[in-house]
């Protein structure tokens, strides 16, 4: 099995809800559900990688405080080489409603100040050599994304292939935005996308066309993957062949860290040498 490992955003996570509708400013609700956990786009994947039984490495950091704590022992060994930053670690308390959208609120805390020296400080180049980076969460962590070109030539010295998760951009899909993510694809081997963000990124409605039109832009060997919640997920390989998985039917409790979990599940597939098709489905299926 190809080596793995995942880059980016852990945090804490405060979900509750359903509320709806929104509440009048000065007042006060009572909703039926509150969790709080680990969160993050980087610290969902690997969380999943850990109930797979996955063997995986993860470069993140932490906040100087009892939730930065909480973070890395809720990873173990895994953790501990991340840093520590001077910051409050970064909290998103997510409010959900009866329809199964959501809203996020989230402090900027630590992950602004994630850089290329601390995803060094905790991975070894050949040590992952010829294996798959997730990086995910690159609207979020500023600093990082300052040195993604020398992140991205650190990883083509090793072999490993950049499997990109942007995440979706505070400031929406900006022609800057666009840009940016067009060019950080432009040097990874997969793009793992929901299906809004490949739709908006592209500037077409229909996702399928929208995989095939960021796929041109990427390695001669990328594939693009776009998951598209409850209607599967759809892939677009190197040749331009079209894959689908369908999603199981399933009563839906919560969407929070779908995407990230399918992240997990599809890669654990790839780098097992299990092939698109077979990688698409446990993908689906896992995140369902």
């Amino acid at each position: 099995m190809k080596p793995l490992a995942v880059i980016g955003n852990v945090n804490v996570d405060l979900i509750m809800g359903p509320a709806a509708p929104w509440p009048q400013p000065g007042t006060e609700i009572i909703v039926d559900h509150d969790e709080l956990r680990v969160g993050g786009s980087a610290g969902n994947a690997a969380l999943a990688w850990l109930a797979l039984g996955t063997p995986f490495e993860i470069a993140a950091s932490i906040g100087s405080d009892r939730f930065g704590e909480w973070l890395a022992d809720s990873f173990g060994d895994h953790a501990r080489k991340w840093p520590v930053h001077g910051e409050s670690t970064t909290l998103s308390v997510g409010i959900t409603h009866p329809d199964g959208e959501r809203t996020f609120f989230t402090t900027r805390g630590h992950l602004p100040l994630f850089s290329l020296e601390d995803v060094l400080a905790v991975l070894d180049g050949p040590r992952l050599q010829g294996g798959i980076a997730l990086l995910c969460g690159s609207f979020l962590t500023e600093k990082l994304v300052e040195d993604y070109d020398r992140f991205f030539d650190w990883a083509d010295r090793h072999g490993i292939a950049v499997a990109l998760d942007t995440g979706w951009p505070l400031a929406g899909w900006t022609e800057r935005n666009r840009a940016s993510a067009k060019m950080w694809l432009s040097r990874s081997r997969i793009a793992l996308l929901n299906e809004v963000e490949t739709t908006n990124l592209a500037g077409v409605a229909d996702p399928a066309e929208a995989g095939r039109i960021l796929r041109q832009g990427m390695p001669q060997d990328a594939i693009v993957v776009v998951k598209c919640g409850p209607k599967g997920a759809i892939a677009i390989d190197a040749s331009g062949r079209e894959v689908r998985a369908d999603a199981p039917l399933v009563d839906v409790v919560d969407t929070i860290g779908a995407g990230d979990v399918f992240n997990a599940a599809f890669l654990a597939a790839y780098a097992a040498g299990k092939g698109l098709e077979i990688s698409l489905s446990a993908g689906t299926a896992v995140a369902s």
